[in-house]
């Protein structure tokens, strides 16, 4: 008995062990995954970053086009058209529109919807995965303020241009220009720069070059949306 008792004893210990490593493991992997964005974003402040959709199609050996364009390369119709389908608010606040996450939360019975800024998006693209999930979400939030606090407005529209997807492989608004309108990012217009914009939400489904009626008038909205765009993008171009 004394014998069963001790090795019930050292079993007991050696599992305490094995416990506080496992939890120590965790505890350094969710500090480390946290610090990421930490270093990062104020390196993307003048790095050229790409997104975690890029490197997984690269891991897989699916093909990448993408060709960094700067902010004042790309068409201001380009830059208003996504900011007015988007984000309206994109100028207004600090990467996340607590307004509408607060009212999408108060919804959360109702039809599914989205309440993400161009910043959550970026901060998805840049450092997270993609899927909907309350953990994401509950990440991209700081990752969101703490990216627009470091990039600034500009610094952050131009990353978002170049790491969005616009279709399978194409990534960046030069690479989707010049692929869907055999344009580059800067001669854009009116129409094209629309068409673009309603593709985000969807680029696997969605082809500009060749919209449905659907898209069609979504694109016209937005292209209204974007000539009275005036003061909600001015913090781009001061």
């Amino acid at each position: 008995m004394v014998k069963r008792s001790g090795g019930c004893y050292r079993r007991a210990v050696t599992l305490k062990p094995t416990l506080a490593r496992i939890w120590r493991i965790a505890w350094i992997s969710a500090v480390a995954l946290a610090a990421i964005p930490l270093i990062l974003a104020p390196v993307y402040r003048f790095v050229r970053p790409v997104s975690t959709l890029m490197v997984a199609a690269w891991l897989t050996g699916q093909p990448v086009d993408r060709t960094w364009v700067s902010f004042d390369d790309v068409a201001k119709v380009l830059v208003a058209s996504v900011i007015m389908s988007e984000d309206g608010k994109f100028c207004s606040h600090h990467g996340v529109d607590w307004a509408e996450l607060n009212q999408v939360i108060q919804e959360a019975d109702a039809r599914p919807r989205g309440a993400s800024t161009l910043a959550m998006q970026t901060a998805r693209n840049l450092f997270l995965w993609q899927g909907r999930s309350y953990l994401r979400k509950a990440l991209e939030i700081p990752i969101a303020l703490f990216g627009d606090l470091v990039w600034g407005k500009r610094r952050e529209i131009e990353i978002y241009l170049n790491i969005a997807e616009w279709g399978p492989g194409i990534f960046g608004i030069e690479a989707a220009a010049r692929h869907y309108f055999r344009v580059p990012a800067k001669s854009l217009n009116a129409r094209q720069s629309a068409l673009l914009a309603v593709t985000l939400p969807n680029p696997d489904a969605r082809d500009p070059a060749h919209p449905s009626a659907l898209m069609n008038a979504l694109a016209a909205t937005v292209a209204a949306r974007a000539r009275a765009s005036g003061a909600y993008i001015d913090c781009l171009y001061k």
